[in-house]
């Protein structure tokens, strides 16, 4: 499930923001896959600096305003419509993007699917609530969309962790606050070396 946030639907995450010479990189490799994208602000994002997106999301009308900024903005987004959370899979060849971005959105069992989605050195970028969040009294409350603390650097076992955070933060456009764990995680090129991991 997704959750948008109310007044800050259009504002990019700082931390895929701050990932922005990574994920360039691995947009070298093939096309970045944003799941769960919603009106999709970070495809959209991406996009206008030139990378190739594919936008997935279960919802019709989201993916109608995406593809319609697209349109507008000669941008390279594939809008997808399918349902992440769905015991089908997705309709989705492995080892075929870039780089894979996910924001406020949570579904455990897909951990494994995600890690396969990526071509080698491929690049990870993940964001969501962490259980802290309902303190705050908004976002989601059911603990099946919230990260323990530090759950999020073990989901991915597969994947070399280049930056972690666990942090309470403005909320992005402004509007209250949130406690997100962010990572960004790379899945190991033939030969690659293990890498360090930057905490905040």
């Amino acid at each position: 499930m997704t959750f948008p946030t109310e007044g800050a639907a259009e504002a990019p995450s700082p931390f895929v923001v701050g990932q922005w010479d990574r994920l360039r990189a691995a947009a070298a490799l093939g096309p970045v896959l944003d799941l769960a994208c919603g009106r999709g602000r970070h495809a959209r994002w991406l996009a206008a600096r030139g990378l190739r997106v594919v936008a997935l999301d279960r919802d019709g009308a989201a993916l109608r305003t995406v593809a319609a900024a697209a349109e507008a903005s000669a941008l390279p987004i594939e809008p997808v419509r399918a349902d992440a959370e769905h015991g089908a899979g997705l309709p989705l060849r492995t080892a075929c993007f870039g780089a894979v971005v996910v924001t406020r959105f949570l579904h455990r069992p897909l951990a494994a699917t995600l890690e396969a989605l990526l071509k080698p050195a491929g690049l990870l970028v993940y964001e969501t609530f962490t259980k802290k969040n309902r303190e705050l009294g908004q976002g989601p409350v059911n603990p099946r969309f919230l990260l323990d603390e530090g759950e999020l650097l073990t989901l991915f076992p597969g994947l070399e962790a280049q930056c972690f955070e666990e942090r309470l933060r403005p909320r992005p456009g402004g509007g209250g606050a949130e406690w997100v764990a962010s990572l960004s995680a790379r899945k190991p090129a033939p030969s690659a070396g293990r890498l360090s991991v930057d905490r905040a």
